[in-house]
């Protein structure tokens, strides 16, 4: 059974809905290592030391301060910090509703699981049956830990009923993609035919995290037991280089092979093969570089490779 972390209150028009929030993600056992001392193996332990003076300051001597220029700092105390910090208030203040497919996910934070306290259930199962009718979700403002948070009421995926409280980023706390160099290429129709069909071929209709884990974490694990035990684990594969893809369109015709083409209802996968076919009448009658060049251009690379 899990243990709530925290009460709230959503705040729903003149309607006030106490809940309780359970923590939706539970930290995963990632492999840390300590520095020790190669001599004689101790755990060395992490020291404050002050450049000006040359000396350790431990934390009775240290306070805290706020870098308003170069190297100019104005200092708090404790109480001073205290008052920095927003009230707590516990409430989930519903500001607007919002399709939820409006919401670009590199917003997302943290998840937290809304359950319903004593009293609330009624209230609480209303406001999610009638999110889930909707498709709407909430966004809202929760103040708790000193901060104020933008969150997102959402409805369950597994569970009917339920409530997730998402935790989101403020809009200066996410960079635009306008800062990503966008390159000046053309998509010809016959490769995204060719795209598309790939992407149909492994395409789920629904998401089964239990079909995915940890292969490298669960490798180190591995590795440091025999380590443990005593065996030798320097030796390792050399990593293989990603093909270097020539002709887009065959290393799409190449893809498509390798899942093994579409069915055409009776067994046979001539699906892949006919779109490839059609995809490449087409490619045809467009204009395109001559490979041969692309063959004089690699050709150095190769002479170059054997000094």
């Amino acid at each position: 059974m899990a243990r709530a972390i925290a009460g709230g209150t959503i705040s729903f028009g003149l309607v006030s809905i106490p809940v309780k929030l359970y923590s939706a993600t539970q930290a995963s056992a990632a492999v840390s290592f300590n520095l020790l001392h190669e001599k004689c193996g101790s755990r060395l332990k992490q020291q404050y030391i002050c450049p000006r003076d040359n000396e350790i300051v431990g934390r009775n001597d240290m306070v805290k301060g706020y870098e308003f220029s170069k190297d100019q700092y104005v200092t708090f105390s404790t109480e001073e910090l205290k008052a920095l910090e927003e009230k707590a208030t516990q409430t989930i203040d519903i500001a607007e509703f919002v399709p939820l497919n409006k919401i670009d996910p590199v917003y997302f934070d943290k998840a937290y699981y809304l359950g319903p306290e004593k009293g609330g259930e009624k209230a609480y199962m209303l406001l999610a049956q009638a999110m889930r009718d909707s498709g709407l979700s909430a966004l809202a403002r929760y103040a708790a830990r000193g901060k104020q948070y933008l969150v997102l009421l959402r409805p369950t995926v597994d569970e009917p009923g339920g409530l997730v409280m998402q935790q989101l980023l403020y809009a200066d706390e996410v960079r635009p993609f306008s800062d990503v160099v966008m390159p000046d290429a053309e998509v010809r129709e016959p490769e995204l035919k060719l795209a598309k069909q790939l992407i149909e071929q492994i395409t789920s209709q629904t998401f089964d995290p239990t079909q995915y884990e940890d292969d490298v974490r669960k490798r180190i694990h591995d590795d440091i037991q025999r380590k443990v035990e005593g065996q030798d684990i320097s030796t390792s594969e050399p990593a293989q280089e990603p093909a270097r893809i020539i002709d887009l369109m065959e290393a799409l015709k190449a893809s498509l092979g390798k899942h093994g083409g579409g069915s055409d209802g009776g067994g046979k996968t001539k699906k892949a093969t006919g779109a490839g076919d059609d995809a490449e009448s087409e490619d045809r009658r467009a204009p395109r570089r001559s490979t041969s060049s692309q063959a004089e251009k690699a050709e150095p690379r190769r002479k170059s490779s054997k000094r």
